[in-house]
């Protein structure tokens, strides 16, 4: 396992994010990946028939899979090569913290916060626009909390604890790998008539390459409830109740947990661009959602990060014993 390696990236991520100047200057490895699947997109997904699109969706995942990861290992080959171990793993690290995305979703979600105790209403629906795709103008305060605080229990999921899984599991090339899938899935993976049968294989394989990470995620946030004094016994119940029933596969268990241990209903009726999704609730709790419900969630998945760290670190030791 890649443990020395996954430690120093979350602590460089921790430390520094990914710096808005070098995003400026070069992009991020997602709008990298981004590019390559739009271009895969337009020249692959204008098939008619359903066979033919999801032939060409499989084949398109694999490219999106395979370059990333083949630039990744001819790279990692590359710095094992010329650059004495030590230096070869502080390059390393540094290029998985971009995978991570623990300290940018903690300051989008904290913008949440801070727009609904600065400006009201109005400043939260700006700030949770830029990181949910509902409609903004819909949502009261309650629900713009809800939302916040769903996308930070979800994107917990996705955005840190699966990276770094894979991360540690398979070093680099496996981050890059989910990153790859993720990415596809975002872009791709829709049931709306362009992508339903072409992103069907990127769909699948994200619920797959989530699994063990949407599990974890809702065992950090139990056990951050355990040291904040939140509700564990309400994240274990709503967990065991409601998880399986989301209309993801993943998303439910982080969701739940977090809902639980805040005594919160999350998830539910949303609506996208017009149109009602009928989504199952997660926790059985109160609807009415405030800015210190919000800023108790942040305060759980910082602890929930922590903890992360900690076993990583415990595991480690236990390797080098």
């Amino acid at each position: 396992m890649f443990l020395s390696l996954t430690l120093c990236a979350l602590l460089i991520e921790a430390a520094f994010g990914y710096p808005d100047a070098l995003f400026r200057r070069i992009g991020h490895p997602v709008t990298w990946i981004g590019r390559l699947i739009t271009t895969l997109e337009h020249r692959l997904g204008g098939k008619t028939s359903v066979l033919h699109k999801r032939a060409c969706g499989l084949l398109a995942l694999g490219l999106i899979i395979a370059v990333p990861v083949g630039i990744t290992i001819l790279l990692q080959s590359l710095l094992h090569r010329f650059l004495p171990q030590a230096l070869s793993l502080v390059v390393e690290s540094l290029c998985a913290s971009a995978l991570i995305a623990q300290r940018a979703l903690y300051e989008h979600v904290r913008a949440v916060l801070t727009g609904l105790r600065q400006d009201g209403l109005a400043g939260g629906r700006r700030a949770v626009s830029q990181i949910v795709g509902r409609d903004p103008e819909t949502l009261d305060r309650a629900g713009v909390v809800r939302a916040a605080i769903e996308s930070l229990a979800e994107n917990f999921s996705d955005g840190v604890v699966a990276p770094v899984f894979w991360l540690a599991v398979f070093g680099l090339p496996g981050a890059v790998a989910y990153k790859a899938i993720n990415t596809a899935d975002s872009m791709i993976g829709h049931l709306s008539p362009r992508y339903r049968d072409f992103g069907r294989a990127a769909a699948l394989c994200d619920d797959c390459v989530n699994m063990p990470a949407s599990r974890l995620t809702a065992s950090w946030l139990c056990l951050a409830a355990l040291l904040c004094g939140a509700s564990v016994k309400g994240a274990i119940q709503a967990i065991r109740r409601d998880a399986t029933r989301h209309r993801s596969p993943n998303a439910g268990w982080p969701e739940a947990a977090m809902a639980g241990a805040l005594a919160l209903r999350l998830a539910g009726p949303r609506q996208y661009d017009g149109v009602v999704v009928a989504d199952s609730w997660m926790g059985s709790g109160r609807d009415d959602a405030g800015p210190e419900d919000l800023a108790k969630a942040l305060t759980l998945y910082r602890l929930g990060c922590l903890i992360q760290a900690v076993c990583l670190l415990g595991l480690l030791s236990g390797v080098y014993a």
